[in-house]
């Protein structure tokens, strides 16, 4: 099963948050902090991260570990 994660500005700065959740797994000040932190939190982990703009639409999506990502490219 995979979970799902985001990745959102929150008040303090930033936060990685387990889809559903109330409270966020992980934050940090800065967004460059938190996708290092999320990075770390997940990679023993089967899941999905959205990391969202500060205006709320997603940036981008990974997938941890890299080999469940549906969507392999070559390159």
């Amino acid at each position: 099963m995979v979970d799902n994660y985001h990745i959102t500005k929150s008040e303090s700065g930033w936060a990685l948050t387990k889809q559903g959740a109330q409270r966020a797994s992980k934050t940090a000040t800065t967004k460059a902090e938190i996708m290092m932190l999320a990075g770390e939190f997940l990679s023993d982990k089967t899941a999905s991260l959205k990391v969202h703009k500060e205006d709320g639409t997603i940036q981008e999506e990974r997938t941890y570990p890299r080999s469940a990502d549906p969507a392999k490219t070559k390159g």
